[in-house]
């Protein structure tokens, strides 16, 4: 049976690919590394962005896997240095003979699986942070006047935060303040008839103002900020409200997230396709090398050329010889004859 995609490797380049995969195992190891680090930025951004995201967001998912992906590729990494350098000395590579081919599995199925299922995620869940910020903003800008229901009472100060530290004001715009009652029914006053005018004018009994907060401001306007009456033309003199950018953050905090946060997933992303394409090269190296010190007992530098292959049969007749010892394996045992019996002895006749 014929070994799957042999290579020959004379005396120099078996040690030139031991040296290589010394570098490449550690270029794995910071690029695992480098994973582990963003990923656990990632999942911090999201912790911090966790009030305006909605419960069934998938998004979270990617920094998670992609936390164990990092993880796998920083093992595999240093396992990979590790080996490589001790191949080229033979009193200390023996030990990891006996390790070397269930690492090479476990690097295989479990790292790269992993990375594969970060890469798929880095893809497919950027999309569903579009409906998990929609529902979730809207949740908060919902409970932005509940500064006293328990669950919700940091709802004002978290979204106030928000919007200054992104420079966005509303969900998609200044004019979602207008829809909502944000302003707490604890600081209105009943006897101001404006005030009951407004209730009364609305459906659901809300008192809605063309206003926004003010951490809808922008610092950097020339004029004071301009909080209320926002959609009268006539209500400030010098100021055109066709023009808020001007006095207001122009962006909604939606747009300003998901491009956030998607530029986030797909450096990850990057890095991941990276850390992917290193890890296939070191444990494809790794293989090449173990096999071909195999027919050396370990010793790189003997004199002679040497084998080095994936696997020492195709697949069809490893399946096939696994089929085998499986059938071998739980093929019951002839069942053993009983004794038989010795015939009665006949008795003597008497003398």
């Amino acid at each position: 049976m014929a070994p799957v995609l042999p290579l020959v490797l004379p005396l120099q380049p078996r040690i030139r690919l031991a040296q290589g995969l010394w570098l490449l195992s550690w270029l794995l190891a910071l690029a695992g590394g480098l994973a582990l680090l963003y990923s656990g930025h990632l999942l911090a951004q999201l912790w911090l962005l966790r009030t305006f995201l909605a419960p069934s967001c998938p998004f979270a998912a990617l920094p998670q896997v992609a936390l164990a992906a990092g993880l796998g590729a920083l093992g595999t990494g240093l396992v990979g240095a590790g080996a490589s350098r001790a191949s080229l000395d033979a009193s200390q590579y023996p030990p990891w003979r006996k390790v070397l081919g269930p690492l090479l599995v476990l690097g295989t199925a479990g790292g790269g699986g992993l990375l594969i299922l970060a890469l798929g995620l880095a893809l497919a869940l950027p999309g569903s942070l579009d409906a998990g910020l929609e529902d979730g903003l809207g949740t908060a800008l919902a409970h932005y006047k509940d500064t006293e229901v328990p669950g919700h009472c940091h709802a004002k100060r978290l979204l106030d935060e928000l919007q200054l530290r992104h420079h966005c004001c509303g969900r998609h715009g200044y004019k979602d303040w207008f829809g909502i009652q944000w302003v707490s029914s604890r600081y209105l006053d009943p006897n101001d008839q404006e005030v009951v005018d407004r209730i009364q004018s609305n459906v659901e009994g809300l008192y809605l103002i063309d206003g926004v907060p003010f951490s809808c401001c922008n610092p950097h306007s020339p004029r004071p900020c301009l909080q209320s009456r926002l959609s009268e033309p006539h209500a400030h003199p010098l100021f055109d409200p066709r023009q808020p950018n001007l006095n207001l953050w122009a962006q909604g905090c939606h747009g300003v997230l998901l491009g956030h946060l998607q530029d986030l997933a797909s450096v990850l992303g990057g890095g991941l396709a990276v850390t992917f394409l290193l890890q296939i090269l070191v444990l494809l190296g790794l293989r090449y090398l173990q096999t071909a010190l195999e027919g050396l007992e370990g010793v790189i530098d003997a004199e002679g050329d040497t084998q080095g292959y994936l696997f020492p049969s195709g697949l069809k007749d490893m399946l096939k010889t696994a089929w085998r010892q499986g059938e071998v394996a739980h093929r019951p045992a002839p069942e053993e004859a009983p004794p038989e019996e010795a015939p009665p002895e006949e008795g003597l006749p008497e003398a």
